[in-house]
């Protein structure tokens, strides 16, 4: 669409030992299958590969991030942002890596993908460690499923249409569910994930922040301080968590789409008591949403590729059918993230007829 800067230059960094041809060639392929079912102007793909650069260097080992203040020079004075995507235990290390390449004045930005820690503490730790060299005003903390349009457009539907609001507490809502699942297993990130789990890797930022965003009150503004605020709101209410309202679990040799897939220790090639599989019921405790419970649960291996919320309504109190028939369900408010972005809502209605069901 022609929105980037005409020197828009982009860098990607890793350990693996590649040049530029190979990454843009790497970047081309995940373009295409990304957009395969759409058009694709191999002339703005050119035009767009022609700004990537690729420079190798190792975040455990900050003295070699000075390849990358090289790289990038003195462009850096008009403005440089840094986007980390890194195992929890790098981000001092790359911290300190920026700082002795340059690459941490005061036109930098610097955003941090999720997961920031293992815990509280190694959490406080990075941003610790964060703060000694970027202010907050230039600190940027991602979950990249914020970004998805279902999930923005999920504060619109709620609070740009008074249809839902006088339903949406626990008067109007039986329960809310809110599932993540994946059919991959590793993919490659073998370390990672062991080091992790599914409770940490998607539970505790993701899947939390989808409840916040249907559980939250309406900010008297739409500002990022206005909506972070109420989601702070929402987290201080959740219960602690029953141990006998979760469930965990690893996935075993099987098959997904017909074909058959190692277990997960096998995958790793060790044992491991890691869970790739977590159910659990939250509750939170406050006004609108007491006696409410959210069902959330994620894993690999499953079934098929979703992202979804489910709000489940309460039934009407009295059914004047009752005896004829009519098997009267609830409505529910479907909000569909992931493959497809879509939102439905089941109603009930008469069948088409002469017969009165």
């Amino acid at each position: 669409d022609g929105l980037l800067p005409k020197d828009l230059q982009i860098i990607g960094t890793a350990r693996s030992e590649i040049d530029d041809a190979a990454f843009r060639e790497t970047t081309a392929q995940a373009l295409e299958g990304l957009l395969k079912d759409r058009k694709l102007d191999r002339s703005i793909l050119e035009s767009f590969l022609a700004r990537i650069r690729y420079v190798a260097a190792d975040a455990s080992r900050p003295e070699t991030l000075a390849a990358l203040g090289d790289a990038i020079g003195t462009r850096a004075d008009d403005g440089l942002a840094i986007f980390l995507s890194t195992a929890p235990s790098l981000f001092e290390s790359t911290i300190a890596g920026l700082e002795a390449a340059g690459l941490t004045g005061e036109h930098t930005r610097l955003a941090l993908e999720k997961p920031l820690g293992q815990d509280l503490e190694s959490s406080m730790e990075i941003n610790d460690a964060v703060a000694r060299v970027f202010p907050e005003a230039r600190t940027f903390r991602i979950d990249h499923y914020l970004g998805k349009e279902t999930v923005q457009n999920l504060l619109a539907l709620r609070f740009g249409n008074i249809l839902f609001e006088p339903l949406w507490n626990a008067s109007g809502i039986e329960h809310v569910q809110i599932t993540v699942g994946e059919t991959v297993g590793l993919e490659g990130r073998t370390s990672y994930f062991d080091g992790m789990g599914s409770l940490r890797d998607m539970v505790q930022n993701h899947m939390l922040q989808l409840l916040a965003l249907v559980a939250m009150e309406a900010p008297a503004q739409f500002t990022a301080t206005g909506v972070r605020d109420e989601k702070v709101k929402v987290l201080r209410s959740l219960r602690k968590l029953d141990p006998r309202e979760s469930v965990i679990g690893q996935y075993q040799a099987g098959a997904v789409n017909g074909q058959p897939v190692p277990g997960y220790a096998d995958e790793l090639g060790q044992p491991s008591d890691t869970e790739t599989f977590v159910a659990l019921k939250a509750h939170v405790d406050n006004w609108r949403w007491h006696g409410v419970p959210f069902y959330l649960r994620t894993g690999k291996r499953l079934p098929r590729r979703t992202s979804e919320i489910i709000i489940q309504f309460r039934p009407v109190p009295h059914s004047m059918f009752e005896g004829r028939g009519a098997a009267l369900q609830p409505n529910r408010l479907v909000i569909s993230v992931q493959p497809d972005e879509n939102v439905s809502l089941t109603i009930m209605a008469k069948v088409p007829g002469l017969d009165r069901d």
